[in-house]
């Protein structure tokens, strides 16, 4: 195709405004013809572009259905401003006004409509972001000097989870996949010979065919950097003799949500953490998150993250997890508020002491109905460790430095929780001698 690059975005000559379709009309009859079978090739569940609107300060795109993501470059000689939908498929035309003298819009692929804004003016994005239900994409445009044009993109995706149809055709793919295991072998306990020393389960998320949220920038996946996290907490833990540590996985294997905490209770541990790392529609998001169970999100955010998180149970339509009356007690034990009350200490705690070695986001403590902290016995917290849609956080996570910070971090406010609950048993031992 001869718009397949970057530097070559301009020569789609198809599909353009009002403004300038006059100086195009010798092209269009083979653009149609090449827009059509272009168009054909894209799966009926891509979300096409219904609407563009540009002014001098914005972009707006709208789409009839949900579409996977957006990015977008700037280029020179001559001044324009691309925009990449993934998932999507191109309309026709675009309302251009201000900088903006005109706007074209493609198939670059199959699964993926090009919509190309040519400027009067070098410009550049300066940020945006989806609308919450995702059928909106707004953009920042800025005038710039030509030199500063960098190359490079600015990715963003939709707060809703892009969802494919069904296939049309009478055909399906089964994979078997037998039935869930009620356990799995325990883990082994790493640390101190002393079972009177608090143990502590950590929990690397995601694993196996599940990759977790999978980074823009290097393609990072969470399964690998929670399992690279969760060894160095336990490292650091072991090293400082304080507490003893088990691992739910210590290699790229899955386990569904209850086989994670049931390990913890078979155990008898007295914390449970689960490590992940979040993905955002925002670049910019930025910083760790802690979460504790509650039936209530605490907001909009929370209550996404859980249904994303909770998921994790689900292949091919079958609930691994499954609702045995073991969960079913479990669900009803949650009325033991003490240890939802002991969870959410300790992440106040893992905020505080975390904070000298940890980037927090701002309100760090948030509240979800996340199946993997439903042990109505042990004290359980998730541990967002960043977003792998942000690029310093993606370096800092996939880094051996960074990685040793975040569990530093954790093991220092592991440590203090515990020697805050031996004290407390002290007074209480010495309160009841004095009476």
């Amino acid at each position: 195709m001869w718009w397949e690059t970057e530097d070559d975005a301009a020569d789609m000559n198809f599909n353009w405004t009002d403004m300038a379709g006059t100086l195009h009309k010798a092209a269009m009859p083979f653009a149609a013809i090449l827009a059509s079978s272009l168009l054909a090739l894209n799966p009926a569940d891509a979300g096409s572009v219904s609407r563009i609107h540009s002014s001098d300060g914005q972009i707006t795109v709208s789409f009839d259905g949900l579409v996977e993501g957006a990015s977008t470059f700037s280029l020179v000689g001559p001044d324009r401003i691309a925009v990449d939908i993934k998932g999507g498929k191109a309309g026709r035309g675009g309302h251009a006004e201000g900088m903006v003298k005109s706007v074209r819009q493609g198939q670059y692929d199959p699964n993926t409509a090009r919509i190309v804004f040519d400027l009067d003016r070098p410009a550049v994005i300066t940020g945006g972001g989806f609308s919450a239900d995702g059928k909106s994409l707004k953009l920042s445009m800025q005038s710039v000097g030509g030199a500063a044009i960098k190359k490079g993109r600015k990715t963003f995706f939709p707060p809703v989870k892009f969802r494919a149809e069904p296939p049309k055709k009478a055909y399906s793919v089964k994979v078997p996949l037998g039935k869930p295991q009620d356990t799995v072998d325990l883990p082994k306990i790493s640390g101190s010979d002393d079972p009177s020393r608090p143990l502590v389960v950590i929990d690397a998320g995601h694993g196996g065919h599940d990759p977790g949220a999978i980074s823009p920038h290097g393609s990072q996946r969470e399964k690998n950097i929670t399992l690279a996290i969760s060894r160095a907490v336990r490292d650091q833990l072991v090293a400082s003799g304080r507490v003893r540590v088990a691992m739910t996985r210590d290699s790229d294997k899955y386990l569904v949500l209850e086989e994670r905490y049931g390990i913890a209770r078979r155990l008898d541990a007295d914390l449970f953490i689960s490590i992940h790392a979040d993905a955002a529609g925002n670049e910019s998001a930025a910083g760790a998150t802690v979460y504790t169970l509650s039936e209530v999100a605490s907001d909009r955010e929370a209550a996404k993250l859980a249904a994303r998180e909770n998921r994790s149970n689900i292949i091919n339509g079958v609930n691994l997890g499954g609702s045995n009356r073991d969960v079913s007690s479990i669900l009803i034990d949650l009325t033991q508020r003490e240890t939802m009350n002991v969870s959410a200490d300790f992440a106040k705690l893992l905020i505080r002491e975390g904070q000298r070695m940890i980037k927090f986001r701002a309100n760090p403590h948030r509240f979800a109905s996340l199946v993997v902290l439903k042990a109505p016995d042990t004290p359980s917290v998730l541990f967002e460790s960043g977003y792998l849609t942000n690029k310093e956080d993606v370096e800092l996570l996939s880094s051996r430095a960074g990685q040793s910070k975040v569990a530093i971090g954790i093991a220092n406010a592991i440590e203090a929780h515990f020697a805050r609950k031996l004290a407390q048993r002290g007074s209480q031992s010495s309160g009841a001698g004095s009476k």
